[in-house]
């Protein structure tokens, strides 16, 4: 972690010890290395550690880096069920570091970044693969009116409404022609599904590094990067993190395609999506080649705007920022692949 000297760390001080009960002597800040949207920094005070997320500096695209509806969302779920952190202090755009940010409890315990977990034995991995899919069947099963969240979103047509969202994201971003990317928007738009009527609280970017393990056992201590949270339809959560399976595992994606699965103790795609839908009393899933396309094309055009804040100074880390933005045409070229049925 590098030290957060972009943070006034007096006035930020002086700001939580009003606005958190029991908080008192900030001594140091460590933003970390990872997160490319809302820079998260660990806080040490003399009260104990705690995490800060914020918005990043610099002129935003519309709609993004809402950290106010982050602390919403996991403020709502803490005691449904769902693992997430205890939240402490929203600030307003005002703050004493100038735009908004939250802080949350700071929990201690694992990160996996590499899906195909090659620092657990082979007996872990199965069971943390299951918690991770308890977990998201547990968050579709909330009901938005018992939370308090029914204005977390609008519901139905989900998928129409973030196919205009994202097509509009990636337009706002967009470098250079990709001829694949312009080839999905327009095969997404006439083989959309027709609304089933489906609703439920979706996370929005449902992957493994982005969950806190015991350091124990595959139990979650919490679900983090609530950014993209609505009420959605819940395959888009599902489809998403499948994603994970077909991303090649040798070229920077960290995915699990070409690994032997079964060998290392890993489920395939269908057993997950099985076990999902057995807890969700789910009999089968239609258009999955639609919603699976999708979540690639909304990966994308989420890094271009990755590569868009690099261009433009505002990202958290430009280096990365940039190798991700490769991706982009290849999972364009991925999700073509799945429309021709490959």
């Amino acid at each position: 972690m590098s030290d957060g000297d972009d943070l006034d760390l007096p006035a930020l001080g002086s700001e939580l010890e009003q606005g958190i009960s029991g908080f008192s002597g900030l001594k140091k800040i460590k933003k970390f290395p990872t997160g490319q949207s809302n820079p998260t920094y660990l806080l040490d005070a003399e009260s104990g550690q705690y995490v800060l997320r914020a918005k990043p500096p610099g002129q935003l695209l519309k709609s993004a880096h809402q950290v106010d509806r982050e602390y919403r969302v996991m403020g709502a779920l803490k005691g449904s069920g769902v693992p997430v952190p205890q939240m402490l202090f929203l600030s307003g755009e005002d703050s004493a570091i100038g735009r908004m940010y939250f802080v949350m409890e700071y929990l201690d315990g694992r990160i996996f970044w590499e899906p195909d977990l090659p620092k657990c034995d082979r007996a872990e991995r199965a069971p943390i693969y299951d918690a991770m899919n308890a977990a998201l069947a547990a968050l579709h099963d909330v009901d938005p009116m018992a939370v308090g969240l029914t204005d977390f979103g609008r519901p139905g047509n989900y998928f129409e409404r973030q196919l205009s969202r994202w097509t509009k994201q990636y337009r706002a971003s967009e470098t250079g022609t990709i001829a694949d990317m312009d080839a999905l928007i327009s095969w997404l738009e006439t083989a959309l599904p027709p609304d089933d009527g489906a609703v439920s609280l979706v996370h929005g970017d449902y992957r493994i590094d982005n969950m806190i393990f015991a350091n124990d056992g595959p139990t979650i201590l919490a679900v983090l990067d609530w950014e993209l949270s609505t009420l959605g339809h819940p395959l888009a959560d599902l489809a998403y993190q499948c994603m994970q399976w077909r991303l090649p595992h040798d070229s920077g994606f960290r995915g699990l395609g070409g690994l032997d699965r079964e060998a290392i103790g890993l489920p395939g795609e269908a057993a997950y999506v099985q076990a999902y839908c057995r807890r969700r009393n789910i009999d089968e899933i239609e258009h999955w080649s639609f919603y699976l396309a999708f979540s690639f094309f909304r990966l994308a055009a989420i890094l271009q705007g990755v590569l868009k804040r690099a261009l433009d100074g505002n990202a958290s880390n430009p280096e990365r920022a940039r190798d991700m933005a490769k991706a982009v045409p290849v999972m364009a070229a991925m999700a073509m692949d799945l429309t021709r049925g490959d």
